[in-house]
């Protein structure tokens, strides 16, 4: 039965991300060409500017005792990093400066792989059931942004 309880997350994390890509054909992929680059990121951009809220995972109270390090430190420093290139994404955009298209790039490489780093981290040293109330983070907060990540990249490569 405890195998069970280990896996929730894992649940959460799949199906959530399933209705924020399911939410993504429905209503933005079809209408990536019409708005463009600017329309699209924009907002992406302001979603990720909050992934300061990842350093809950360093925050007694927003976690349990016993949280492992090996997945707090990492998670909630890559969350930092990509929260700051988001918003100097966002500001570049913002100007239309020459360096916007790179440092999109630059912030959606970053936050993919600190996603993916956080995701497998959390399953190697067994970090969910220490995560207390700061579980939102996984199981909501993180599938929407790996989609809006898919999104961006898909974005990045049209003209």
């Amino acid at each position: 039965m405890e195998i069970i309880y280990d896996r929730i997350l894992t649940v959460n994390l799949v199906c959530s991300t399933l209705v924020f890509y399911a939410a993504a054909r429905i209503y933005v992929l079809p209408r990536l060409n019409e708005w463009g680059f600017r329309k699209v990121i924009m907002p992406i951009l302001l979603l990720h500017s909050f992934r300061h809220l990842g350093l809950m995972f360093l925050t007694r109270g927003a976690t349990y005792p016993g949280i492992p390090m090996e997945f707090a430190y990492p998670a909630a420093l890559g969350d930092l990093l990509a929260a700051v290139l988001a918003i100097v994404s966002l500001l570049a955009v913002a100007k239309n400066l020459k360096a916007s298209r790179a440092l999109v790039w630059l912030f959606n490489i970053e936050g993919t792989l600190d996603l993916v780093a956080a995701i497998v981290l959390a399953t190697v040293y067994g970090a969910p059931v220490h995560m207390g109330p700061a579980y939102w983070i996984p199981a909501f907060w993180v599938p929407a942004l790996l989609v809006t990540h898919y999104i961006t990249f898909l974005i990045s490569v049209r003209k």
